[in-house]
């Protein structure tokens, strides 16, 4: 039974999914700008939902702080960029395969 766990690299702008220790995925992210950082932290996932639609794209996972995630994107240009509002925003299917993968309560540790 893996035992997963996500980091979230900030000053590299990548998602890493961790089996245990060892790093089994990298997925390019965007994350919040300047004003409306994404918070560093440890943090779990919630809930999880299909098609929310607009610019939360594919999926959502909701983040054991309120008002943030893991999402997709209605536009795939950003990632890789200082664009969102604090969210954690991935390719479509990036984060349709991510959230195939973890359970709820996955840790999410975000990190400069």
């Amino acid at each position: 039974m893996p035992n997963y766990r996500i980091i979230v690299d900030l000053s590299s702008r990548q998602l890493y999914l961790l089996d245990e220790n060892t790093v089994v995925r990298g997925f390019p992210i965007g994350i919040g700008t300047m004003l409306t950082q994404t918070p560093v932290g440890e943090y779990e996932i919630m809930n999880k939902a299909p098609n929310p639609g607009g610019p939360f794209g594919a999926f959502w996972m909701g983040l054991s702080r309120p008002h943030y995630g893991i999402h997709g994107t209605d536009n795939p240009a950003s990632i890789g960029h200082l664009v969102s509002h604090g969210c954690i925003r991935m390719y479509n299917e990036d984060v349709l395969q991510l959230a195939a993968i973890v359970p709820l309560h996955t840790k999410v540790t975000i990190r400069q």
